[in-house]
């Protein structure tokens, strides 16, 4: 009811995507700033949610951190990554007085924080607002979902990396996803083998496969395999576009086919 009543600052962007894992330290960030990326470059105006309040390491990644974030009559103004404003960017990051601040807060102090995100940031007109999501399926986690809820989110993008102990936490993120009723467009295999910057081989180093399988399990799309790309981890260490920048990279098809999956599925969004 509180959510359906002040609809304003949501009310000029398109598509809400979440992306989910139930696990740390699956490459959630990296998915969420390349599929951004990705999005921009065809054409699309993004803004990018980081409500990772532990690790709002997004900032970093597009190499604004430090910048501030004012005040307008509709609240916060995002932060522009880029001069032709195609993609903004709302992170807990702007608001630490030092980056190496840890945010100790307790559980209704950040779902406060959380509700006034969706609420109080001024987005304006956007094709896409990517949400990246705090791991796991914690309380959290649930005042994302139950705040996003009324605005009708297009659906979850769920990251695993491909061994078994990883797969087998984000089967319980598709699960979660079932009992709140949120749609899930597709799982995507993270640091999906090694690809040597020598000889291009790719190496598995984490075994193979699992976020295929996992998909197919729980009956939902598969949307790609994405490799550990040393010029990928460098572009996220340097703040640079990757999709600019790294057209021949063995992982920029995959982050373009997944993209290209994303802009594929709004017509369903809105039937």
């Amino acid at each position: 009811m509180e959510a359906a009543a002040e609809p304003g600052n949501l009310a000029g962007v398109r598509h809400i995507i979440l992306v989910l894992s139930g696990k740390g330290g699956v490459g959630k960030s990296t998915i969420s700033t390349e599929l951004a990326l990705a999005l921009r470059h065809a054409g699309k105006k993004v803004g990018i949610l980081d409500v990772d309040l532990c690790g709002p390491s997004i900032p970093r990644m597009l190499r604004v951190q430090g910048k501030a974030v004012h005040q307008c009559d509709s609240g916060w103004v995002p932060v522009f990554v880029d001069q032709e404003q195609s993609i903004s960017l709302m992170s807990v990051g702007f608001l630490l007085e030092k980056p190496d601040e840890a945010v100790v807060w307790r559980g209704p102090k950040k779902n406060a924080l959380i509700k006034q995100f969706v609420s109080d940031v001024a987005w304006g007109q956007l094709d896409y607002l990517v949400v990246d999501t705090p791991p796991g399926t914690s309380d959290e986690h649930m005042a994302v979902v139950d705040t996003l809820r009324p605005y009708s989110p297009l659906g979850a993008l769920v990251v695993t990396t491909p061994q078994a102990v990883s797969v087998g936490d984000v089967r319980r993120e598709l699960t979660f996803c079932k009992k709140v009723g949120l749609r899930v467009i597709g799982v995507v295999e993270n640091m999906s083998g090694f690809v040597c910057p020598h000889c291009a081989e790719c190496t598995n180093v984490f075994s193979r496969g699992g976020g295929e399988e996992l998909a197919r399990h729980a009956g939902v799309p598969f949307l790609g395999s994405v490799p550990l790309d040393p010029e990928l981890t460098r572009s996220l260490e340097e703040g640079r576009d990757f999709i600019r920048g790294f057209p021949g990279s063995p992982a920029f098809p995959a982050l373009s086919c997944i993209a290209q999956k994303i802009l594929n599925e709004a017509p369903v969004g809105l039937s």
